[in-house]
């Protein structure tokens, strides 16, 4: 963490506290917890959840233990029953908790989806920030390898992650669907997406759940897979998007196709011309600057924005 990121924080956290609030309310979204207690496999866990700046100067989020959801509700009159979990991507390292999170909460709040960022498990990367960049690099050398027909196993730190995190990813679908009366959300209308490293946790929530967890549908955006990919033969609707000049996950949304189409489920894949990897919400003046414009559109064409009855 910077020095001037550190005292905006703390200037953010003192007005707050003379205020009455906590730092989540001053934010005006609700923060909640997705598991009673100690989230199963994380017992032992000691680590302690660090927020910092990313390189462009934009909020990222590492060790992360206690898994949450942040809600944007959407304006009062505008709900129209349909949520959906955000997990932004981060390598499992961090997560990229604004362009691949809260602003894509906010874009779907303000067109009537009820959206919940999901704050999910991360690798331990230890206290300091040279045990961050020691413990990334591993993890970033096997991620930008080209993926190729099959791509190699992820290294082990974060082989032990995916587990946690695709848990929490389907807990989160349980969370929302539970309380789907407390937001006046629809039960039967309630989705998950993902952004890289989120990207696996949206769809490992497709590819394993019981009732309680099904997403009714599912949003890869540029989403690694690894090994061979088989679709339930009930899977939910699937979005894919990614770019063609990213080698992270372009074969990988071909191969998530496929699948989809094989099992006879409904599926629906963008591969930009450009964009690379990670584009999120960041404008770059390329064609993939508008997926989530088609992303909206895909939301219509299964019937999931119509008003809630």
């Amino acid at each position: 963490m910077t020095r001037q990121f550190g005292r905006r924080f703390v200037r953010c956290g003192a007005l707050a506290a003379l205020l009455g609030i906590s730092v989540a309310a001053f934010g005006q979204h609700r923060v909640v917890p997705i598991w009673p207690g100690t989230a199963p496999g994380s017992e032992t866990w000691t680590q302690k959840e660090t927020t910092f700046p990313s390189p462009q100067k934009e909020t990222w989020v590492r060790n992360v233990v206690k898994s949450t959801l942040t809600v944007y509700l959407p304006a009062q009159g505008k709900p129209n029953g349909t949520a959906v979990v955000v997990c932004p991507g981060g390598a499992f390292l961090f997560l990229a908790w604004e362009h691949e999170g809260t602003e894509v909460a906010q874009w779907l709040s303000e067109r009537g989806v009820t959206a919940f960022v999901l704050k999910y498990r991360l690798i331990d990367t230890g206290a300091t920030e040279d045990d961050y960049k020691r413990i990334s690099a591993e993890v970033m050398a096997h991620a930008h390898q080209p993926n190729g027909a099959t791509r190699p196993a992820p290294p082990s730190a974060m082989a032990a992650d995916i587990p946690l995190a695709a848990e929490d990813g389907r807990q989160a679908v349980r969370y929302v669907r539970e309380h789907a009366a407390e937001w006046g959300v629809n039960p039967h209308r309630v989705g998950i997406m993902g952004f890289s490293a989120g990207g696996v946790v949206a769809t490992e929530a497709a590819f394993k759940y019981d009732a309680a967890s099904r997403p009714d549908f599912v949003g890869a955006i540029y989403a690694p897979v690894f090994g061979q990919v088989t679709a339930p033969a009930d899977a939910p609707p699937l979005f894919i998007a990614c770019a063609n000049d990213d080698p992270i996950s372009n074969r990988a949304a071909l191969k998530l196709a496929a699948a989809w189409q094989v099992a006879n489920r409904p599926v629906e894949a963008h591969i930009y011309s450009k964009g690379g990897h990670g584009f999120g919400m960041h404008k770059q003046g390329s064609p993939s600057d508008h997926w989530v414009e088609r992303f909206h559109d895909w939301l219509a064409a299964q019937g999931l924005l119509k008003p809630a009855k």
